[in-house]
């Protein structure tokens, strides 16, 4: 169940013996319950204490269950609904739900279905507030296009803030699906360029036999084809900004040309009798070492030096901390916008995996998994099913910790006394946030606690020592 003091439930059911045993076995589970007689009581109950959650009977003296619900359905931030019915009114149960209420049991009540329904209730009722907070967050998160709060991010706003006013070459660095070319956006929208236009070419996409046409253009005539004369990109940036990706990709003999034009300023169409002056400012992006390029004859070491004089590094979405939580926030919000559907957020066991995967292909991966997540959700949660195979197959702490070779040394042959479970326990942390790299986030996935958990037992730990 949830954790002690977490969720608040309101019992409105007339059988005054039924009513009790449902109180008891609530509060039981840790949450804090009160019980009314009939749906007016309920309704004054409710004036002065917030419940999370109403469990009621839909048959009550009075106003009836079906009553109480349209009116807390008009509430801003109401409790959800939990209905009790007999078989006899499954119908009238359905019609509910349609009008909001979140589930319903019928009698006999089974009580672990009641646990378990309050359970899912409140992890959902959670998550949907964590949603709405992150949603609230995402103005003040959101940089261009780019959403972050973390250290890293923060960082990097400040620097792209300090370079845009620059207009000396810059080379961003990150992994695949990272955000670069967002960057080089951001850059561009916050020079003094920012009237003039921002244009995005992928070296790897272009044949190298058309690179040079590409970027410098042609005059009519100048080869096979060339009909009439084009302009390249270069001329097409004039006064604004070219962004080159995967600049690691550009041909050797295109990387002389590209040297010359940053030194000079000056651009030749294929064919052209004259230069043409243009006024650019380069942005290069790579999600390779150019050093290691140029160390192996791959990249012109004049260019590489000419292209870092402003390097910007990318943070992965692994050392984002809760920019992963923000993230899923501002993709639910896009794309349950786009397919009208009413998503509310992810299931707890579906937050689970989305927080044990390492995301490799960074914010552009978790931007698909979460576009495909809203596609195939059939309900206002979404459940692990509706993940990608291999975001549902990450690896738990306990599958990393076989496949290292997790030491068997939490029990070890110097210890003079047999360690406690607790000592045990800790051991196992220490050794699952080494695996993590230090990340706190990651450690508290793997080992499926709270981050707040892993921070009261570490700092158990540190007052222990200290002791």
């Amino acid at each position: 169940m949830a954790d002690r003091g977490s969720g608040r439930v309101l019992v409105v059911e007339d059988d005054e013996a039924l009513r009790e045993l449902l109180l008891e076995e609530i509060e039981d589970r840790g949450l804090a319950a009160r019980g009314a007689g009939s749906a007016e009581e309920a309704r004054e109950l409710l004036g002065d204490w917030e419940a999370d959650v109403v469990v009621t009977d839909i048959r009550l003296p009075g106003a009836s269950g079906r009553d109480l619900l349209r009116w807390g359905a008009a509430l801003p931030e109401g409790p959800d609904f939990l209905l009790i019915t007999g078989f006899g009114t499954v119908k009238e149960a359905v019609e509910c739900l349609r009008a909001g209420a979140s589930d319903f049991l019928t009698k006999p009540l089974d009580l672990d279905h009641l646990n378990a329904a309050l359970e899912r209730i409140l992890e959902v009722r959670r998550l949907r507030g964590r949603v709405a907070e992150f949603t609230e967050l995402l103005d003040d998160t959101e940089f261009h296009g780019m959403v972050g709060r973390s250290q890293p991010m923060r960082r990097l706003y400040g620097r792209i803030a300090r370079v845009a006013q620059a207009d000396g070459p810059v080379l961003v660095v990150g992994e695949s699906g990272s955000g670069k070319e967002l960057v080089a956006r951001a850059i561009h929208e916050e020079s003094p360029r920012s009237a003039r236009n921002f244009v995005a070419v992928n070296c790897a996409g272009i044949p190298a036999e058309l690179m040079e046409s590409e970027l410098f253009g042609h005059v009519e005539g100048a080869f096979t084809g060339a009909r009439r004369a084009r302009r390249g990109l270069f001329e097409e940036a004039d006064g604004g900004t070219l962004m080159l990706d995967e600049i690691g990709e550009m041909p050797q003999p295109m990387q002389a040309k590209l040297l010359r034009v940053l030194e000079d300023g000056r651009v030749r169409p294929i064919g052209g009798n004259r230069e043409r002056e243009v006024d650019i400012r380069i942005l290069a992006a790579t999600n390779r070492d150019l050093r290691d390029d140029v160390r192996d004859g791959r990249f012109r070491e004049d260019l590489y030096f000419r292209l870092e004089t402003f390097t910007l590094e990318l943070p992965p979405l692994r050392e984002r901390g809760d920019d992963l939580d923000l993230l899923l926030a501002y993709f639910l919000r896009l794309f349950t916008t786009r397919a009208d559907k009413r998503v509310t957020g992810f299931s707890a066991p579906a937050m689970k995996r989305l927080h044990r995967y390492p995301f490799p292909g960074n914010v552009r991966e978790l931007r698909n998994v979460v576009e495909r997540a809203v596609t195939f959700a059939t309900d206002d949660t979404i459940g692990e099913d509706a993940l990608p195979a291999r975001v549902r197959a990450a690896p738990s702490a306990a599958d990393e910790a076989h496949h290292a070779g997790l030491p068997a040394p939490l029990l070890s042959d110097t210890d003079d006394v047999l360690p406690t479970l607790a000592e045990i326990e800790l051991r196992y942390i220490r050794y699952v946030l080494e695996r993590a790299g230090g990340n706190k986030r990651r450690a508290a996935a793997l080992l499926g606690i709270a981050r707040r958990t892993l921070y009261r037992r570490l700092a158990d730990d540190a007052e222990d020592e200290s002791e």
